[in-house]
């Protein structure tokens, strides 16, 4: 994918075109600063989910090893 270019001065570009393209950069860069949110959100709440699992695993086995014991 190629990055554009800035267009020259001689751009045949409306002024209301160019506003258009510029309003529609800020809307690409809104949904990728919500995607990039939503990504450190996901990641968050997955670290959570695997601490929590591990715990619960160290606590199956500690009563594992209890029950060997016994």
């Amino acid at each position: 994918m190629q990055t554009p270019s800035k267009q020259p001065e001689s751009s045949s570009m409306t002024h209301e075109e160019e506003e258009e393209m510029q309003h529609d950069i800020s809307k690409l860069r809104d949904q990728v600063q919500q995607i990039s949110l939503a990504q450190k959100v996901t990641e968050a709440k997955m670290d959570g989910l695997k601490k929590g699992i591990e715990a619960k695993m160290n606590d199956m086995e500690a009563k594992m090893d209890g029950m060997e014991a016994r």
